[in-house]
């Protein structure tokens, strides 16, 4: 009887999580033609391969600096590192890359990170990151920071949150831009931004991209995909997205580059789209992820 009543509520139990599951409507021609434009874009620089590498790079550098406590003896330098990565970011974290500013950051990233293994807790521990901060508009890359944290030192765990794979206050992102119905575009879709949304639709695309012969990198192979969809949007504007972040695009894969940070470094130096207060940009040496020849 007693193992009945528990197999019962281990029913209940999940029963009560796959209902809390949104409803993902995507559309398969839509990621059909944006993969085959992504292999295509990425054969100038080498490949798609060059491209997962350089993602994976990109991890490996977040872990190196964040876990096992690394956090708390990070250098600002070190942490400026990982912001030339982070295209929304690196324009806007400079005030918090000295003194008690940077004490906040470091304070807030182990916050952040206490307590990783249990993503039941994501949403929390993001929503307490973004509150050490002031939260205006000015600050809206504070969630991306979290976002690409979180995704970067832990990617199996997380998948990517950034306010370009969905921002359901301002109705746009890589989820609209994929969203199976003729009338998208006079619909605001009632998707939460969470935790649950993301890692519902990371595995509908692992299934999509197994299902089309893709079986290792594929959470990598995630990113590169979200990313050229919102890149398309992104071209189809004008370039009127975050205009600021983004100039006119010299090749098909500039805007997909951009939105993974993989355009961090300038092309032929060493120099960083990330600047300090003064103007000054950031100096980075043996870091170039992605170099165009």
């Amino acid at each position: 009887m007693l193992s009945f009543l528990n197999r019962s509520k281990k029913d209940a139990a999940a029963s009560a999580v796959a209902a809390a599951r949104p409803k993902l409507e995507l559309s398969g021609p839509i990621l059909q033609q944006s993969l085959q434009q992504s292999i295509a874009g990425c054969e100038p620089l080498g490949g798609i391969e060059r491209y997962i590498e350089a993602l994976n790079l990109k991890s490996t550098l977040f872990k190196e600096a964040l876990l096992d406590g690394k956090h708390e003896t990070m250098t600002a330098e070190t942490f400026g590192g990982l912001c030339v990565f982070m295209s929304t970011v690196r324009r806007r974290v400079a005030p918090y890359l000295e003194g008690e500013a940077f004490a906040v950051m470091k304070a807030a990233i182990g916050d952040l990170l206490t307590g990783r293994e249990d993503t039941s807790t994501a949403d929390a521990r993001i929503a307490e990151f973004c509150n050490a901060f002031p939260v205006d508009k000015k600050h809206r890359w504070v969630r991306d920071l979290a976002a690409e944290i979180l995704h970067n030192v832990d990617p199996e765990r997380y998948p990517l949150m950034t306010r370009w794979m969905w921002d359901v206050k301002a109705n746009t992102g890589f989820l609209r831009e994929v969203w199976f119905d003729d009338q998208i575009d006079h619909m605001t879709l009632k998707v939460p931004d969470t935790y649950l949304t993301f890692i519902t639709l990371r595995e509908e695309l692992s299934q999509y991209l197994t299902e089309n012969g893709i079986f290792r990198d594929v959470l990598t192979y995630i990113d590169l995909l979200c990313a050229q969809i919102y890149a398309d949007y992104i071209c189809a504007q004008g370039g009127s997205y975050l205009r600021t972040d983004f100039s006119s695009p010299q090749d098909p894969m500039e805007y997909t580059r951009r939105l993974l940070g993989l355009d961090g470094i300038k092309a032929k130096t060493n120099k960083t789209r990330l600047k300090s207060i003064d103007g000054t940009a950031f100096v980075l040496d043996d870091a170039n992820l992605l170099e165009q020849n």
